[in-house]
């Protein structure tokens, strides 16, 4: 671990940025044989070159993939794809304890980090934590399916602890948060093991509005081993590629626009995005009451719904939370799960106009293909279930929170809303933190301008974030003040996209589906299920030919829809798994190449 900066050092920010910058990044200073000042670092960011922070490894092997996909017995047990099941059984047996099994991962960080980077912080009390899991388990007390299972959290979900919560910014390092987020407290209290914090695009995305998608000035690029030169998905990208990767067996991310089902179905795993308001947000640095989920990434559904009976509930300190009583399971999602027999008589709709159109053509081939061995299962597959005035809502260019303005209509636009909430809810979240003087946008704005190269404070210094700023900036423009477009912008986007989804649903009086199929490629899936708040599930379907870049399948649902959506999400894993299908092996494209930005959001390559 590193020695972090205190506020009252501010001047060492850009030091210890550039040391464990270059550590990360496969020690420069050792590869180069050179020694370069913080002076001689910023000098040569104003060259018009490669970013100086694109340092070369080691020379690539011709089994080097294999070696990277390839964990080593971990006590003389296989934990290479491990289901939780299987990790317990193993523990049950005594094949192995909980230490070993958290030291084995923590060896599998070092094998992968200086290639992916999915690990911004491991915790140095981790092993403390398992010997106390194994010490309960020798006991004869089991707290549950997560007993001794290693964990990691995004860096933007709050612990008490050794570990730091920085969103990814260097101007929240030294801060100290009140207490854990209560997620995590409900994961400490079900017995997993917190391992360590998720790398991730900074501040959630919310920083610039062209950037390397996850980046962050604390953490450094992460990256997907299916292909190492382009986009990994985002913002939760080490969330996703830990799971990928087998660092660990469920991570924690953060949603408020696709930041959990982006990352999932392009590292080919499974992503639960919730409700908005079936898991708490206390304790997670904000971006939109409105919008924000804390969602999980697994390999498999049970697994991640594993996870899912860990963290809901109904939270004093999130009012949100209060909307779910009485729509939650009695014995929890993992209860609901089922195999490939489900799916006889299940209704699905395909919602082609609104989002299907916009797949590249291998990619519906392949989903096509998964979608007729689902109705050969047995399933119904019910024609017109348009999202309602899906050619208003959704963007027919891709990916775009700003559509609405796009038409010449800021009071239908998402970012109207999003970035005044971003405004007023993180000046309540740092207002807990000790050991900080940033209380707000305004001071992360100020704290950049201060350290304009490791933080981008203008287009040009960091190409990581090629647009400067200008997402702070935006919202701070606001000053967080909810005027008419505001409430207007909010109402048009909940309230059309809740319609849209609920009438695609229930396409006539005596037909009610049970879900919605889509190509979670398409950014425009997320989307609409973000502004209305509801819930999505992508599990592992294909990949891309020309990029290696992995896709899913997606199901959509109305407000706390989480059960039927995870009863057919595990049906159709269990249906490919029964004809040979399953998760891809990453195939590490581009493996040796560290360029920063990454390569455009690459949908459809």
């Amino acid at each position: 671990m590193w020695s972090r900066p205190t506020r009252s050092k501010p001047w060492l920010v850009d030091i210890v940025y550039a040391i464990y910058f270059l550590r990360s990044w496969a020690a420069l200073a050792e590869t180069t044989n050179a020694t370069l000042g913080i002076g001689q670092l910023r000098g040569s960011q104003l060259l018009d070159h490669d970013f100086l922070y694109r340092c070369p490894l080691e020379n690539i092997t011709s089994n080097a993939v294999s070696t990277l996909n390839t964990l080593d017995l971990c006590n003389g047990v296989v934990i290479e794809e491990a289901t939780i099941d299987q990790l317990q059984e193993y523990m049950t047996q005594r094949k192995i304890s909980s230490m070993q099994l958290t030291t084995c991962y923590m060896n599998r960080v070092f094998q992968v980090e200086k290639y992916i980077n999915p690990v911004l912080q491991l915790n140095p009390d981790a092993l403390q934590i398992a010997r106390k899991a194994d010490a309960e388990r020798a006991a004869g007390h089991i707290r549950g399916p997560l007993h001794g299972i290693p964990f990691a959290v995004k860096d933007n979900i709050a612990t008490k602890d050794r570990l730091e919560t920085t969103a990814g910014s260097l101007a929240l390092v030294g801060s100290i948060v009140p207490r854990d987020a209560f997620v995590v407290d409900k994961l400490r209290k079900a017995g997993a093991v917190l391992m360590g914090k998720a790398t991730l695009s900074e501040w959630a995305d919310m920083r610039s509005t062209v950037y390397s998608e996850g980046y962050s000035a604390n953490g450094g690029q992460s990256r997907s081993s299916y292909n190492l030169t382009v986009n990994p998905g985002g913002s939760s990208s080490g969330s996703a590629i830990a799971v990928a990767n087998n660092v660990v067996p469920f991570t924690l991310g953060t949603e408020t626009d696709g930041s959990v089902i982006n990352p999932a179905e392009r590292n080919a795993v499974v992503g639960i995005k919730p409700t908005v308001g079936l898991t708490s947000r206390a304790g997670v640095v904000p971006e939109s009451e409105h919008q924000d989920t804390v969602g999980i990434c697994a390999r498999t559904v049970r697994d991640a719904a594993y996870a899912l009976d860990a963290i809901y509930g109904v939270d004093v300190r999130d009012n949100y939370t209060f909307a779910q009583r009485g729509d939650t399971p009695n014995k929890g999602y993992a209860a609901a799960l089922a195999n490939h027999t489900a799916l006889q008589g299940a209704r699905f709709g395909l919602p082609w106009k609104s989002f299907w159109t916009f797949a590249d053509t291998e990619q519906q081939s392949i989903l096509l293909d998964l979608i007729d061995q689902i109705r050969t299962a047995g399933a119904i597959f019910v024609n017109n279930t348009e999202i309602t005035d899906y050619q208003t809502l959704v963007s027919p260019d891709g990916w775009n929170w700003d559509y609405g303005t796009t038409r010449g209509r800021p009071n239908e636009s998402e970012y109207t809303y999003i970035k005044i909430d971003f405004y007023n809810n993180l000046r309540s979240y740092l207002s807990e933190l000790s050991n900080t003087s940033i209380r707000s946008v305004d001071d992360v704005i100020n704290f950049n301008n201060q350290h304009p190269y490791a933080e981008g404070a203008e287009p040009g210094l960091n190409p990581a974030f090629a647009s400067g700023q200008d997402g702070l900036l935006a919202s701070a423009a606001t000053q967080g003040i909810m005027n008419e477009t505001y409430f207007q912008a909010l109402h048009f986007c909940q309230n059309r996209t809740r319609q849209g989804i609920d009438d695609a649903l229930r396409p006539s009086q005596s037909v009610k589906l049970d879900a919605l199929l889509v190509p979670p490629d398409v950014g425009q899936t997320y989307q609409i299920a973000a502004q209305a708040g509801y819930p999505m599930v992508t599990i592992p379907a294909g990949v891309h030919s020309k990029s290696g870049m992995p896709f899913g399948l997606a199901l959509m649902g109305t407000a706390f829809g989480e059960v039927e959506l995870l009863k057919f999400a595990s049906a159709i894993e269990d249906l490919q798994m029964a004809r040979g299908g399953g998760r891809a092996k990453p195939l590490w494209k581009g493996l040796g190449v560290d360029n920063v930005p990454v390569e455009s959001q690459c949908f459809g390559c």
